[in-house]
């Protein structure tokens, strides 16, 4: 099956998810994704609104807030989102990094993904969050939920990296990042209600399509 239809399927039956998930209350908006795609590394999303929650407390929403806290405060207050020394750590590098560009409108602008990958603490699949869902370009999201579906699928192998599994996308799909915005989050919606580590296959939209290779 191509990769289009699947991405058809999962639309029609799931419908738009709406990405990136965000209450509001940073500024500008996108720095509160930039914020949660590191913090949600290693965790899961219920940890990091509450992170997210307690920086807003605090008024720590913007580039400048960030810059101007102490890394033991910010510490203490993402300590939901777990690893929270080391993500303190993250995000006051990343700020500096994103401060280098002047101002976080002028990085999301200008930002390539070699450079971001260059700053400690992030990964690919961090980079590409940022990439995608806070500077809006083509640049496909990988994760655990993507690597189980479309292998059990046996569309790719099991063992396939994530560069690899990357450029499989983007060589497939049309380059527009508002079909990469919904597909990875389609994903990850099939992958928490369906397509577990124990499959509800018998709830799949793509159950006659998936040659359950589990």
């Amino acid at each position: 099956m191509k990769l289009l239809k699947v991405y058809d399927i999962l639309l029609s039956t799931s419908g738009p998810q709406n990405w990136w998930p965000m209450d509001g209350g940073f500024s500008p908006k996108e720095w509160e994704v930039c914020i949660g795609a590191i913090l949600t590394q290693n965790t899961s999303w219920n940890n990091v609104k509450k992170a997210l929650d307690n920086l807003k407390k605090e008024n720590i929403v913007s580039l400048e807030k960030t810059l101007g806290t102490n890394e033991k405060k910010i510490a203490e207050l993402i300590r939901p989102s777990g690893y929270y020394n080391q993500k303190a750590k993250k995000l006051k590098g990343f700020a500096e990094f994103v401060k280098t560009f002047g101002n976080v409108n002028n990085f999301l602008k200008n930002i390539e993904r070699d450079q971001l990958l260059k700053v400690n603490g992030i990964g690919p699949e961090t980079a590409d969050s940022i990439l995608l869902y806070a500077a809006g370009k083509a640049s496909f999201v990988i994760d655990a939920y993507t690597k189980r579906i479309f292998s059990r699928m046996g569309m790719t192998g099991k063992e396939i990296g994530y560069e690899e599994l990357r450029k499989f996308f983007e060589q497939n799909l049309p380059r527009d990042s508002r079909i990469y915005n919904e597909y990875h989050a389609l994903i990850v919606d099939l992958g928490k209600k369906v397509c577990k580590p124990k499959p509800l296959c018998e709830k799949c939209p793509l159950g006659r399509k998936c040659k359950k290779i589990i």
